[in-house]
């Protein structure tokens, strides 16, 4: 066998193996994109959930749902290298980037409120109210602005004229092109990764020694608190790594693109998708009164002509069948 053939055959692995990728994130996109939509369906079906805690859930699963969204459709654009105006691009690039801080502020804001919870069991009710809750929102989603929109605009300045009608493989690596920016975008992502790093382990501790406190009633609360902290501590780390990704592919991308497919790939699987898993555990699973209303809905409320109540969170028995 020849070096022709043999380049031949390992043109022909490296194009199968990128052209197997994309089933393989459509798959797990598609199963993830599901279970959300269907907690974001028990949500809202259910007047019970409109306190604080599952108010933060929700806004968690919007926020990761479309981020998984619109970084799936970078990640498509990079695969098949097509092409987009670069001015569209730059916007869909501050959305994803707004979408991915906006995620790990409100899992720290989540934090807070089970500390309040387990701290200040007294105080919880009124400082949980649906005003201070939609400030809270209010302040998550300014902050997460700030970031973004400053790289936005200075991207914009620094493009040159004859770039505005030019049309590109749409990536974040776009917007970073001038190094003082790239460098101050880095910098402030981790001054912010730090600060909710401290805040949810001073919050884990806290908790910790509430717990040592606590009455054996309490105890279940409270060491299911402490779950929930750890859990939320590793879907921030994971979040916040996703943020520095493109540092990581951004000399691959001139460098060697089939490295830069993989190494984008693992990414995209590492810390896009696993972080999202978790959530769907931490409260659609680990909460039984959430986890009821999700199980009525998923395996029949969807299909009942909505004859039938959740009372308590508990599901009322489905007395007549599904219909068509």
């Amino acid at each position: 066998m020849n070096l022709t053939e043999n380049s031949n055959l390992s043109s022909t692995f490296n194009l199968k193996a990128i052209n197997e990728k994309p089933l393989v994130v459509q798959v797990l996109v598609g199963i993830l994109l599901y279970v959300n939509g269907l907690m974001i369906f028990t949500f809202l079906k259910k007047e019970t959930f409109r306190e604080t805690r599952y108010i933060l859930f929700a806004q968690t699963l919007f926020v990761d749902t479309a981020l998984m969204v619109f970084t799936d459709l970078t990640l498509m654009g990079s695969f098949y290298q097509y092409p987009v105006h670069i001015i569209p691009c730059y916007i869909f690039c501050t959305l994803m980037f707004l979408l991915s801080v906006c995620s790990p502020m409100t899992l720290v804001t989540m934090c807070l409120e089970r500390y309040v919870a387990i701290c200040m069991p007294l105080r919880h009710s009124s400082i949980s109210t649906p005003k201070n809750t939609f400030i809270g929102l209010l302040v998550i989603w300014s902050v997460s602005f700030v970031i973004p929109l400053f790289v936005l605009i200075t991207s914009f300045a620094y493009i040159p004229p004859g770039v505005f009608h030019q049309y590109v493989v749409c990536s974040v690596e776009i917007m970073l092109q001038v190094k003082w920016l790239a460098d101050m975008r880095a910098m402030s992502l981790q001054l912010l990764f730090i600060m909710m790093f401290c805040i949810i382990v001073s919050t884990y501790f806290k908790i910790i020694m509430a717990a040592r406190s606590a009455s054996s009633e309490r105890k279940n609360s409270t060491n299911k608190g402490l779950k929930t902290i750890i859990l939320h501590g590793v879907q921030l780390l994971l979040s916040m790594m996703q943020l520095i990704t493109p540092y990581i592919e951004m000399p691959l991308w001139k460098l060697d693109f089939m490295l830069f497919v993989n190494v984008r790939y693992s990414n995209f699987i590492l810390f896009l998708i696993l972080p999202r898993c978790l959530s769907p555990l931490v409260y659609g699973l680990r909460d039984k009164k959430f986890y009821n209303a999700l199980k009525y809905y998923a395996f029949c409320g969807i299909l009942v002509c909505n004859k039938h109540k959740i009372r308590d969170g508990k599901p009322s028995e489905c007395r007549t069948k599904c219909s068509h």
